[in-house]
């Protein structure tokens, strides 16, 4: 390899050091609040970032002015939804952490609430992303809302129990 190339791929390999160490641990919450894991316990978040962030480190030289944010977070995005909607049972299936308020979700409404409230992402680039109209956004945001609102419901008293039933 010529010496310009070994040190423009060092640059190029600082450069995406320095975003990941910035970026890494948001892009981790973001990805373990898509698959509904706990913190501690989120190999499937740590999967899906470990492809958001190849992808981007392939395409680094090509983002010409573009926030490598945007695009990680996009491609953790539609690989999620890619996993959790089109191939059920593939590795991202979503399996949610049974403590986790967003386990209530299905994965379509925890992607669009963590892109709209956790993101920031406004709802026509959120429906631009999905492929969705921006009013279907709005109404899967509002749903998912209103069930994250609402308290779970209590698991029902168990049959026979420890009361005695007069006969």
């Amino acid at each position: 390899m010529r010496p310009r190339h070994a040190s423009r791929d060092l640059h190029r390999a600082r450069e995406f050091e320095a975003y990941v160490a910035g970026a890494g641990g948001r892009l981790l919450h973001t990805a373990t609040l898509l698959t509904a894991e706990a913190p501690g316990d989120n190999p499937r978040a740590r999967r899906l970032l470990t492809l958001a962030l190849a992808h981007t480190y392939a395409s680094w030289d090509r983002l010409r002015g573009e926030d490598p944010y945007d695009v990680t977070r996009q491609h953790l995005a539609t690989r999620f939804a890619r996993g959790a909607w089109h191939r059920h049972g593939g590795p991202l299936r979503s399996r949610p952490h049974p403590e986790s308020p967003l386990a209530r979700l299905t994965p379509q409404e925890r992607l669009v609430l963590v892109l709209r409230f956790h993101e920031g992402v406004a709802e026509e680039q959120t429906a631009a992303l999905l492929g969705l109209p921006a009013d279907r956004v709005r109404t899967i945001c509002h749903r998912a809302t209103a069930i994250l609102l609402r308290p779970p419901r209590k698991p029902a008293p168990a049959a026979g129990g420890d009361k005695a039933v007069p006969s």
